[in-house]
């Protein structure tokens, strides 16, 4: 388990973070700027709090008071960061045995062939690091951060250089890391998508404050997250079941608290699975009543809880089995009548929802 109480100041930017993980995946999750990298550099021992402590398990890796602070090569934690960081002098397989050298054989934890199979890297050992692609070198990357036989493995945006397909390439090998190695790890990104593909563990820290930590629903519902969760458009995010898809029409269909909804056509999920869908609070249309011959597909229906006027928008709380949230113009609110108690239809374009992973 990793814990930690810890304090920085460099310039303006102010981190004061505490939490415990005591879960095999969490994913640290916050805009650019917001303190993410700054705390796996405390934990990695690349940098030094103010003040504070860091524990892995019960092995003290920091501690102000005690005057502990142990070296990044003391500390048995693996980083694999959005660079891959490799040799470009050294062949790959002179890369991957960098670390695996310095450690003493009986307290190897895996062996070369184990990782190289697990990652399918074998065909890339004889070349240098630049006739790889993004994510061949990152696979590499994640491969000489295992076999260094850390306790403990971080990583930094390790998919934040590649494009969107070389991302679903290599999202499988960090998965197969998770479920076969058993190696306890965070993964740090502003994808959620990304996160939820390996945890649905969340922490969020936000201008070096940590907002929350928890199961991903509860968090990012949360009142303290909602500032950051509006700010990444997930301000709404439903629980469906996917129960068909109509290749010819173009759609997904999805079932969540009773609602039938029409989402864009995925690959991703079968019929059965369950997943987390979001919809930004502006893409989302309020109506009084049922609108016919529109090319809207989602009218759902429910009920205004409340709501929160400012000179830009109005903010409605809708509830249609969950919370909703949906921002119209000041001049809407007013036009329509719309009162708390009162029932309207909420208009959502197929193509509005966004798939963002599978529950558990």
């Amino acid at each position: 388990m990793l814990s930690l109480d810890v304090q920085l100041q460099r310039g303006a930017f102010d981190l004061e973070a505490s939490f415990a993980l005591d879960q095999p995946v969490t994913g640290l999750f916050g805009s650019s700027g917001s303190g993410k990298s700054t705390l796996l550099n405390l934990v990695a021992g690349l940098a030094s709090p103010d003040n504070g402590w860091l524990k892995l398990g019960e092995k003290s890796l920091f501690d102000s008071r005690k005057n502990i602070n142990l070296s990044p090569n003391k500390r048995e934690i693996g980083v694999v960061f959005q660079d891959s960081q490799l040799f470009p002098h050294l062949a790959i397989n002179q890369n991957l045995l960098y670390g695996y050298k310095r450690i003493a054989k009986k307290q190897r934890r895996f062996e070369v062939t184990e990782i190289v199979d697990l990652l399918e890297i074998g065909h890339l050992l004889k070349k240098r690091p630049a006739q790889l692609s993004g994510g061949e070198k990152q696979r590499v990357g994640l491969g000489r951060a295992l076999l260094a036989s850390p306790q403990f493995l971080l990583l930094d945006e390790p998919l934040a250089s590649l494009d969107q397909g070389l991302k679903g390439q290599i999202l499988p090998f960090l998965k197969r890391v998770k479920d076969e190695l058993e190696l306890p790890m965070v993964y740090i990104s502003h994808s959620m998508e990304e996160i939820l593909h390996l945890t649905d563990q969340l922490v969020v820290i936000n201008n070096g404050r940590i907002l929350g930590a928890g199961h991903f629903y509860d968090v990012i519902k949360a009142d303290s997250v909602q500032g950051v969760a509006s700010s990444m458009g997930l301000e709404n995010i439903l629980t469906v079941r996917i129960v068909g898809h109509d290749i010819e029409s173009g759609y997904t269909l999805a079932e969540s608290n009773g609602n039938i909804l029409l989402l864009p056509l995925t690959d991703k999920f079968i019929v059965g699975d369950v997943c987390y869908i979001s919809i930004r609070s502006n893409e989302i249309a309020i109506a009084k009543h049922r609108i016919e011959h529109i090319s809207i597909q989602n009218q759902i229906q429910g009920r205004i809880i409340s709501s929160a006027k400012n000179t830009a928008c109005v903010a409605l709380h809708v509830d249609i089995g969950s919370r909703l949230i949906v921002d119209i113009t000041p001049k809407a609110f007013s036009e329509l009548a719309l009162v708390e108690g009162g029932e309207v239809h909420c208009l959502i374009k197929a193509q509005s929802f966004a798939f963002l992973g599978k529950v558990g």
